[in-house]
């Protein structure tokens, strides 16, 4: 639905960005969508205050004007955040997307010049609704994929997830006591009372635990053949 502005005519926050400090030093581009801006607000007889974020990156929505805009949009202080092109607000489709559905929840509108997206008229809201489908889709599709990569990875055999990493003292240690005859669960016991954490940054080492590290490759290189003539030990 689209919203009923609070202030007639509606209070127009005109949103400027530049990347680099040259950029903002030159002023040019800042210029630029400030005449950009002003020709839009005066074609539909609009009120617009200009904030603007100078030598600011988009890689995130942290930046001190925007922070501010938002808030005043959220206050119904005023109603409209326009934008000449969309990567002035933000590079991400996700971030913009999450803009577009701020707006629809306060009841304010979004207006970028560069994508015809207009929340305050039925076409341009209809506009803003494809871009954040197609957010959501492609998201979708992500997800899915890598879901599919995962399941390929482990029907192949992959072990999944973060690596385990020891020092390489604990797994000499393990390899050295097993080969002198100690049992699994005796250099657990003795690992656990020493209070050297486990790969996977766990206090108590186990029978399984020990042995995996004795199995692993770290330990390839390290050990020493163990004389079959004493059994294996449990």
């Amino acid at each position: 639905m689209t919203p009923d502005f609070a202030h007639h005519p509606p209070r127009v926050i005109g949103y400027l960005r530049v990347s680099t400090e040259e950029q903002a030093n030159s002023g040019a581009g800042l210029a630029a969508q400030r005449a950009a801006l002003e020709a839009e607000a005066d074609r539909r007889g609009w009120e617009v205050e200009f904030l603007e974020d100078a030598g600011v990156s988009a890689k995130d929505m942290k930046r001190p004007a925007l922070t501010e805009a938002l808030a005043r949009l959220d206050a119904h202080k005023a109603d409209v955040l326009m934008v000449t092109k969309v990567d002035r607000l933000s590079r991400s489709l996700g971030d913009f997307t999450r803009v577009l559905e701020r707006a629809e929840r306060r009841r304010w509108s979004v207006v970028c010049l560069d994508l015809g997206v207009d929340t305050s008229s039925p076409t341009g809201e209809l506009l803003a609704n494809i871009v954040a489908s197609t957010a959501q889709y492609e998201r979708r599709l992500i997800g899915q994929r890598t879901k599919d990569a995962l399941a390929a990875k482990k029907a192949a055999g992959v072990r999944l997830g973060r690596p385990q990493t020891l020092p390489a003292e604990v797994v000499q240690r393990v390899v050295t006591e097993r080969d002198a005859g100690r049992s699994w669960q005796a250099i657990a016991d003795g690992l656990t009372a020493d209070a050297l954490p486990t790969a996977r940054g766990g206090a108590a080492w186990t029978f399984s635990s020990t042995r995996a590290v004795y199995n692993s490759q770290a330990a390839n290189g390290l050990r020493v053949a163990p004389d079959l003539s004493q059994g294996e030990l449990c």
